[in-house]
């Protein structure tokens, strides 16, 4: 069984102001991803959530991804899709019946019913059964399952896990979109998927006898405490933060018969522009523009020995746009005699989630002393909440309230 794992497709995203597809980024990316499935001919293909950037995508958005679906469709390549905490998982699943007897599988809302979707595929081994998990917080599987007594991320994916009817001799492949950590310890992240303070932690142990778990929400690709539990990554960098990955691109998996050991190979696709970032001198930069011009990239220039006058910024902004390149950030990092820093953009705080503005908030207004982990951890909470009532459209209430309440008591109690 080879099937092709790619998550966090994020289609109608903007960054630094850009949209992705009124540029062309996400529509050539489709169309490369498109040749790549001709050209492999998987057995399936598994997209592990947030295929939108918000719960109610712009039409573009609908369109590329109906292209997308159809396209496989037409290819005979079955189709399985879990919603992500960017979705909706209401208008993802909408005409899920009918798209099914095109092979095409999309999570429904758990509320619905506490059975997840599930897809049984056969090759020459037997049976794979893929199991489609869309992203849950512990208040859903409390409610759903009638136990109040699921309070956090780890418990609550066990639980509706354990209500399945799985059959675990024979092969089980589950997609789904969760911060999965083993151990507790986590990756370095950046851009709009970051986090602090660990809220949402899912140990990788909750997926124990599953023989592939791809997993979306970590823009970064890795595997999570077990070679069969990975992320995908993102299909190019949406953030300067996540440029630290060179290549980006789907994987293929392969399952052999139960027991075997599985392979995974990253196929790169190229973005239609690369992200870069230049720190350094005036001179440095002016150097590095005649030297290593790149073309059509996306920048973040960082000037560290001068503050950025109209001339400075002039200057940067045309030589970029003489190789067909953007400047999505320019910046100073040059420090008066007072000590402040100078910047001269501030797009940046609109790619930041809100615990990570309130961290950076924190820091300046107590001479770079940091918050401390109670009070990240509170933030973080407050965060997670307010993006799942968003993406839910719900309205806050006295639950809410009291939850919040409670997890702040509690870190009074800690921190004591």
């Amino acid at each position: 069984m080879r099937f092709l794992h790619l998550a966090d497709l994020h289609l109608g995203k903007y960054i630094y102001g850009t949209s992705l597809i009124d540029n062309g980024d996400q529509k050539v990316w489709v169309d490369r991803f498109l040749d790549k499935a001709r050209e492999l001919k998987p057995d399936a293909v598994v997209i592990a959530g947030d295929v939108y950037d918000r719960g109610l995508p712009p039409g573009q958005a609908t369109k590329l991804l109906s292209f997308l679906v159809t396209t496989l469709s037409d290819l005979k390549i079955p189709v399985l899709i879990t919603a992500g905490n960017h979705d909706s998982v209401y208008h993802l699943s909408f005409l899920s019946p009918l798209l099914e007897a095109r092979d095409v599988y999309i999570s429904r809302p758990l509320e619905q019913s506490a059975e997840l979707v599930h897809k049984t595929l056969e090759d020459e081994h037997g049976e794979v059964t893929f199991w489609l998990l869309p992203y849950i917080y512990p208040a859903m599987i409390a409610q759903v399952l009638g136990d109040e007594e699921i309070r956090d991320y780890d418990s609550a994916v066990r639980r509706i896990l354990a209500v399945q009817n799985i059959d675990f001799t024979q092969r089980n492949v589950l997609v789904a979109h969760q911060n999965v950590t083993a151990g507790g310890q986590e990756v370095e992240r950046g851009g709009s998927e970051s986090m602090v303070g660990g809220v949402g932690q899912v140990d990788y142990t909750a997926f124990d006898g599953f023989d592939y778990v791809a997993l979306g929400h970590i823009h970064s690709s890795y595997h999570v405490g077990r070679e069969e539990v990975r992320y995908a990554g993102t299909p190019m960098p949406y953030h300067f933060n996540e440029t630290k990955q060179p290549d980006k691109g789907p994987l293929l998996v392969t399952l052999q018969d139960k027991g075997s050991r599985l392979q995974t190979e990253r196929q790169t696709i190229e973005p239609l522009h690369h992200m870069r970032e230049i720190r350094g001198t005036y001179d440095e930069i002016r150097k590095s523009a005649v030297d290593h011009p790149g073309e059509n990239e996306y920048l973040k220039v960082i000037l560290t020995d001068q503050r950025i006058t109209p001339l400075i910024s002039d200057f940067i902004h045309e030589t970029a746009r003489a190789h067909g390149s953007t400047v999505m950030e320019l910046t100073s990092e040059f420090k008066a005699f007072t000590g402040d820093a100078v910047f001269s953009d501030t797009k940046d705080m609109y790619e930041k989630p809100v615990e990570g503005l309130f961290a950076d908030f924190y820091k300046d207004r107590n001479d770079g002393v940091e918050a401390d982990e109670q009070d990240l951890k509170l933030m973080a909470f407050i965060g997670e909440m307010t993006r799942n009532a968003a993406v839910t459209q719900e309205k806050p209430d006295e639950k809410m309230y009291r939850r919040i309440l409670e997890f702040a008591l509690g870190q009074e109690v800690n921190r004591k």
